[in-house]
């Protein structure tokens, strides 16, 4: 059994129960809220980041290795500074919204490796870095956290689908609000 430390202001509690469909518009509803928060701030950080900063510490995680086909790993766009930033940013932003800076943390540690696996899928299929794959883009790097979620949180599947399907909409309309305030270089 998993132990984890109770705070009087952001209580987790560990699963008990593997509910497939419980869905209350109350706590089921703020949860989905709370969780597309931190998947925004921790898919946002990377991108703030490298307005803000340009190439200072930008190193590719793959260290510019290609990978057995002749293509990049994942590509010059990610950076051990946008997996660290977006870990600590939104670890720090989880009680602002309720939550233990742990699930802040698991949250954006898989959203990372979803983009990574994005990024390295999209490289096999021969699409080039940054370019826009609707879906491969946006549901690896919400699944997996949503996923990851249910081992600190009450949220079902149903939840799971509810918020991809939320944040893949989310994610493209946002997009193009953020290239027309020139915080994005392209609308995707």
């Amino acid at each position: 059994m998993l132990a984890i430390e109770r705070t009087s202001c952001c209580p987790i509690t560990p699963r008990t129960d593997y509910t497939i469909f419980r869905f209350s518009f109350d706590t089921g509803m703020w949860l989905i809220a709370q969780l597309l928060a931190l998947l925004t701030v921790a898919n946002g950080t990377p991108v703030i980041a490298a307005k803000v900063f340009g190439n200072i510490l930008a190193v590719p995680l793959d260290g510019n290795l290609a990978f057995l086909d002749g293509r990049p790993l994942f590509g010059p766009s990610k950076t051990l500074r946008g997996v660290l930033l977006s870990i600590l940013v939104t670890a720090a932003f989880a009680p602002l919204v309720g939550l233990e800076w742990k699930v802040g943390a698991l949250v954006a540690f898989t959203a990372m490796i979803g983009d990574l696996l994005s990024s390295f899928l999209k490289r096999r299929l021969g699409l080039f870095a940054s370019s826009q794959s609707i879906g491969l883009d946006q549901v690896p790097e919400s699944l997996l956290p949503l996923l990851a979620s249910r081992l600190l949180l009450p949220v079902t599947i149903f939840d799971v689908v509810l918020a991809t399907v939320i944040f893949l909409v989310g994610a493209l309309a946002l997009s193009r609000i953020l290239f027309k305030l020139h915080i994005r270089d392209r609308p995707y």
